[in-house]
């Protein structure tokens, strides 16, 4: 109970910095396109659950979400978007997340120990890294007989998605990372108040779940940008509802950080790629997406203004825009 007045207290406070939360950004409605029910199948040795939008025929763009998100966390009406630029989008929960397998009987890491071996540059023990997570994303088309697809990947999900790229560059049409970085040690770090956020306890009530949703993602927008507060609560109770594993989290971070830097695949990648980032990132800088498009050659980079570390409605027409013709030149 006092641990999570504290946490709670502490995310607000630091959410304080960030502009009020608007009731909802209005837009014009998504284009209506078919969508599959949420199905379960076997990859890579695991459960993965997924769900689709956009005519079955269409060219895939696979989803790849970020760290703590399950596949709710695209918000419909951008999938609904992106579908009718002509993409079959299909996204799914990450293993250890919402309704795909969670590593129940695996150990939960000690992050502090986790840094403290990746700075000093020694082996670490973690349940799984991400290399093993671009597995998982290339089992589920492999078990939705999808020969290739169009790969997006955000945060956490880009990483992913970067390195599906290396391993099987055949089976990713384009990639798209977006918010993300190579993995290399000396890369900035966080600001030290989205780690603060991303790193508190999460709320065991769940109408204080929803408040500290809402919180969080007002600093992970950073601070030129207001969060939707109807669409953020919406997708919040969502993922509450689905089920929350707060112990998959860490191990998804100790993933990330024990993971090798990606930077020499990235150098010798032919798959044509683009970039996006937010100058106003607190969580990954844009010092990341520069250097992710630095190191791929022929890398288109897009530095989206007042764009932090989430995609608002505002920008959304931009960013299909991109992805979609960028797909399509792919």
């Amino acid at each position: 109970m006092i641990r999570d007045l504290f946490s709670t207290a502490l995310v607000r406070a630091l959410a304080a910095h960030t502009p009020r939360p608007v009731p909802t950004y209005l837009l014009p409605p998504p284009p209506t396109v078919p969508r599959t029910l949420p199905a379960t199948v076997r990859a890579n040795g695991l459960r993965i659950e997924y769900d689709a939008f956009g005519r079955p025929g269409d060219p895939v763009l696979l989803l790849v979400m970020g760290l703590a998100g399950q596949l709710v966390a695209w918000d419909e009406e951008f999938c609904a978007r992106l579908a009718g630029c002509g993409l079959r989008v299909i996204r799914f929960d990450n293993r250890d997340m919402g309704r795909s397998t969670w590593f129940d009987d695996a150990p939960v890491p000690s992050l502090f120990a986790v840094i403290r071996a990746a700075r000093r540059r020694l082996p670490v023990e973690v349940p799984y890294r991400v290399p093993d997570m671009a597995a998982d994303a290339l089992g589920l088309m492999d078990a939705l007989g999808i020969d290739a697809a169009h790969v997006l990947g955000i945060s956490m999900g880009g990483m992913i998605a970067q390195q599906m790229a290396i391993d099987a560059p055949h089976r990713v049409r384009t990639l798209t990372s977006i918010m993300s970085h190579t993995g290399e040690p000396d890369l900035p770090h966080p600001h030290w108040r989205a780690s603060a956020a991303l790193m508190a306890p999460a709320p065991r009530d769940r109408e204080q779940a929803m408040r500290r949703a809402v919180d969080a993602w007002r600093v992970m927008n950073g601070p030129a940008m207001a969060v939707d507060l109807a669409r953020t609560r919406h997708m919040a109770e969502l993922a509450y509802d689905r089920g929350r594993n707060p112990r998959g989290v860490i191990r998804q971070l100790a993933g990330i950080i024990a993971s090798p830097s990606r930077a020499e695949g990235l150098r010798r990648l032919r798959v044509p790629t683009l970039v996006i980032h937010g100058d106003h990132d607190p969580l990954v800088p844009p010092e990341g997406g520069r250097r992710t498009a630095a190191l791929v050659p022929g890398a288109a980079l897009e530095i989206i203004p007042n764009m932090g570390h989430a995609l608002p409605p505002p920008l959304w027409e931009r960013m299909i825009d991109r992805i979609a013709r960028h797909a399509a030149n792919g």
